[in-house]
């Protein structure tokens, strides 16, 4: 009998540790087979994140650096550096990418670093306890705000690709979900052209992908994706905002 699906290569045997619902599994499968299809696991260095994601390194079968909180695009900037021949990419989360490490990851984007960024925007701090988070929509419930947040005190949520595809060196800035066999399969292909793009050296690429978690909203899973579809779609819409390979165009 043909195998026509089986586990990526570039993932190791260890069971996830997510919790059930939470798309942090279906993304790294997304990767793992990106790896696996580019061919490139051999030469591929991945910086796990502090946040939910931080044993991504038990995850992977490339290798993989830890990286202190917000501190993965310094981290990939000086690898990238040193071997230009590896391909390197960071896994973070809205926390970890939009509020401790806002400044690396602008500065990594304005300096063109040639370096792949997949940020998982689940609008809360899911490691930590389900505090606000700079992605928490106006008026989410959260651990610190529990009346929800009040943009008079706290401001207003960072749209990150929008905010990054105004700078000179991102080559992509995608915004995707994995909700949907159709979004994944949307994903996996912006994902793959993220690597793709390092490949070429056309330089700071970005996916960010919409996501849930079921724990900390304090939902069922598909209560979870429901509320992301009525609540963190329109609030963050998909799509490209800028891809030089199409013209630089920002949406």
């Amino acid at each position: 009998m043909a195998i026509v699906y089986k586990r990526p290569h570039a993932l190791t045997d260890e069971v996830f540790h997510y919790c059930p619902g939470c798309t942090h599994g279906i993304i790294h499968r997304l990767i793992a087979e990106t790896i696996d299809e580019l061919e490139i696991e051999g030469c591929t260095v991945g910086i796990a994140p502090v946040g939910c994601a931080v044993r991504a390194y038990d995850f992977f079968s490339c290798d993989m650096v830890q990286a202190a909180h917000g501190r993965a695009p310094a981290v990939a900037t000086g690898l990238k550096r040193a071997r230009p021949e590896n391909i390197i990419f960071t896994y973070q989360g809205d926390g970890d990418l939009a509020a401790i490490g806002m400044a690396e990851t602008v500065h990594a984007a304005t300096r063109g670093e040639n370096i792949t960024v997949i940020f998982v925007n689940n609008a809360i701090y899911g490691m930590t306890g389900g505090q606000m988070a700079p992605t928490s929509l106006p008026g989410q419930v959260t651990q610190t705000t529990p009346y929800g947040r009040d943009t008079n005190s706290a401001g207003y949520p960072i749209r990150v690709c929008e905010l990054l595809s105004t700078l000179d060196g991102v080559a992509l800035a995608q915004r995707v979900t994995v909700d949907s066999v159709r979004n994944v399969r949307i994903a996996k292909k912006a994902i793959k052209k993220a690597f793709e793009n390092q490949i070429k050296g056309l330089g700071f690429s970005i996916v960010e992908v919409v996501s849930s978690c079921p724990t900390n909203w304090g939902m069922a899973p598909n209560d979870a994706l429901k509320w992301l579809q009525d609540n963190m779609l329109p609030y963050y819409p998909l799509g490209v905002y800028k891809d030089i390979s199409e013209g630089g165009e920002n949406k």
